[in-house]
């Protein structure tokens, strides 16, 4: 078994490409990392390889901000994102519901770490006149307050995945296609994982970066070793969908609209700026589960095969919640040119889990999942924190607290609460 590899990451996500760029960076002999994923970079069914995902460091939580910034850098330096230009420094509108602290916090995290010069307040008639005009007819009747961050932005998603992925295959990490279905066991613990085709990949450490699909993963182990609810990985992270929805521009109107920055709706969704495409996205806060019941009685959320399948109703749900944002694109019954089920792994409090499991019969097991629909912008350096919890290095008290397997803290607040699922996808069907 000396022929073994150190590392098999399973899932080339957010997570899982990280991860292996920066063991690539470190490790003498890069080949002794091996990737798997059911396709090729990009890998098409992960959340990570939307056409676009939003970059910013405005939290809550200052632990969040300090990382949203040190991303930001990375977006900014790292020289196959800057030479393909794949990161967008539109900024971003923050409209900020009535009696809400959010923003006051948001502020003062941001110019604790130095930043402050980002920001500007400003009136809703100042929103109103900016960008051409373009925000003239939004809905402002929710919101007391209005701020502008020139840090924000957004980042072609798959292509940048994919450009980090490349980036890590280069110096020798291995990459390979196989569906992952079933995590193979041993007396001394995890040996590695069986894929659909029937080929097992060994590896001395076991990383799942398989978001969504983790519980999906791991049940048939669970099953095994006879673990009770408490302590399966539902109860860490489970499977969540959202839609989100995509118009075809025209020419003309992708140059007016090139005009705005990220338009971040209150808790209720975003506008994401034109692709060079000319596809303008919108997001939604209505997430949902997927709950199936295992051969064995346990309840997992797992995600729909399916991601362009979205259901009538839940696409009226999704036009009532962007009409107030851009109401003139709605104009002449225009609707969403195509439709998207994205899924990933939710926290209770969006924090993800990037811990070694802790139960010594599945020892060199890691996790690195949870993205809960914010730690995109991560990817940049994400990997390099998941790469001290693979060598057993801390990386501080706090990441140590908030990244560790999940105990149940009352009173806690998400950094992403309003994506928290509160509905089931067969409500919509």
């Amino acid at each position: 078994m000396d022929d073994l590899p150190d590392f098999l990451i399973v899932g080339a996500g957010t997570f899982g490409v990280s991860t292996a760029y920066h063991l690539a960076q470190h490790l003498d002999r890069p080949s002794q990392v091996v990737l798997l994923d059911r396709a090729a970079p990009p890998s098409a069914p992960a959340a990570s390889t939307d056409i676009n995902k939003i970059i910013q460091a405005d939290y809550t939580n200052p632990l969040y901000v300090s990382l949203g910034f040190e991303a930001i850098d990375a977006w900014k330096s790292l020289p196959f994102f800057r030479d393909a230009g794949v990161y967008h420094p539109s900024g971003w509108i923050s409209m900020d519901e009535k009696h809400s602290d959010a923003p006051a916090l948001i502020k003062k995290h941001i110019r604790d770490c130095g930043r402050g010069d980002v920001l500007v307040d400003m009136t809703e008639e100042e929103v109103r006149q900016a960008w051409g005009g373009l925000l003239q007819r939004t809905d402002c009747s929710p919101f007391g307050s209005y701020y502008y961050n020139s840090s924000a932005g957004w980042a072609d998603a798959g292509k940048a995945s994919q450009l980090m992925a490349q980036e890590a295959i280069r110096p020798g990490v291995q990459y390979k296609v196989g569906e992952a279905r079933r995590i193979v066991c041993g007396e001394q613990g995890i040996l590695g994982v069986k894929t659909a085709d029937g080929t097992i990949y060994h590896a001395r450490k076991v990383l799942l970066a398989t978001g969504a699909w983790t519980s999906q993963l791991m049940s048939s182990v669970e099953d095994d070793l006879d673990l009770p609810e408490a302590d399966r990985v539902e109860r860490q992270v489970l499977a969540a969908g959202v839609i989100v929805s995509h118009f075809q521009l025209s020419p003309e109107e992708k140059a007016r609209y090139s005009q705005l920055p990220v338009l971040v709706y209150g808790g209720q969704g975003e506008v994401i700026p034109p692709t060079a495409e000319g596809i303008l996205k919108f997001t939604n806060a209505t997430s949902f589960t997927n709950t199936i019941r295992t051969v064995t009685g346990h309840k997992i959320s797992v995600p729909l095969p399916d991601q362009a399948g979205v259901p009538q109703q839940l696409q009226e749900d999704h036009i009532r919640a962007i009409r107030p944002r851009l109401p003139q694109i709605l104009d002449n019954n225009h609707q969403p040119d195509y439709w998207r089920l994205c899924w990933d792994a939710i926290s209770p409090t969006q924090h993800p889990l990037i811990t070694r499991h802790p139960d010594d019969r599945l020892s060199h097991l890691y996790f690195a999942v949870g993205g809960s629909f914010h730690c995109y912008k991560f990817l940049p350096t994400i990997g390099k924190y998941v790469v001290n919890v693979l060598h057993g290095v801390s990386n501080g008290p706090e990441k140590d607290k908030a990244w560790a397997w999940k105990t149940v803290r009352a009173g806690e607040r998400g950094v992403h609460e309003h994506l928290v699922p509160e509905r089931e996808f067969r409500d919509f069907a």
